[in-house]
């Protein structure tokens, strides 16, 4: 790839969209995964670790700021490197779901960061909701990777 071949400089920009967010869904599986975690020792009744809290706040809040930035990127991507009309196929119409729900599970979760809010099982179904449909707009972009 060199300056002088601007298709392969638009290809190569093509894959910054889906890389950012398969690390955005790693990492949002990952908050997913300590928040579950959580909510099983809320369940039984045993001691929650602080630190486990503060593990899945430190890795939650980039990755819904990530994720967030990800889905601007896409119609951006779609339609400046690949000419694509933006939210016109089934990826783009999940994407916007996901980016609602991660959007909501961020607000609760901020909410109940600070004590206003003690709706925990709303907060855990939203997180997983937007794990499972980032999950299934991955794989619907598959057709549609450079």
């Amino acid at each position: 790839m060199t300056p002088e071949d601007p298709e392969a400089l638009t290809r190569a920009l093509a894959w910054v969209h889906p890389a950012w967010m398969l690390a955005s869904i790693v990492a949002a599986a990952t908050a997913l995964r300590l928040g579950l975690r959580l909510r099983r020792a809320r369940l039984a009744g045993a001691r929650r670790p602080p630190e486990l809290r503060r593990q899945h706040l430190r890795i939650a809040r980039p990755a819904v700021v990530a994720l967030l930035v990800g889905f601007a990127l896409g119609p951006i991507s779609a339609v400046a490197l690949r000419g694509f009309e933006p939210f016109d196929t089934f990826h783009g119409a999940v994407g916007v779901a996901t980016a609602a729900l991660f959007a909501c599970a961020a607000w609760l979760g901020h909410r109940l960061a600070v004590g206003r809010s003690h709706a925990r099982d709303l907060h855990a179904l939203l997180g997983g909701l937007a794990v499972l449909c980032a999950a299934l707009a991955a794989v619907a972009g598959f057709v549609l990777l450079p």
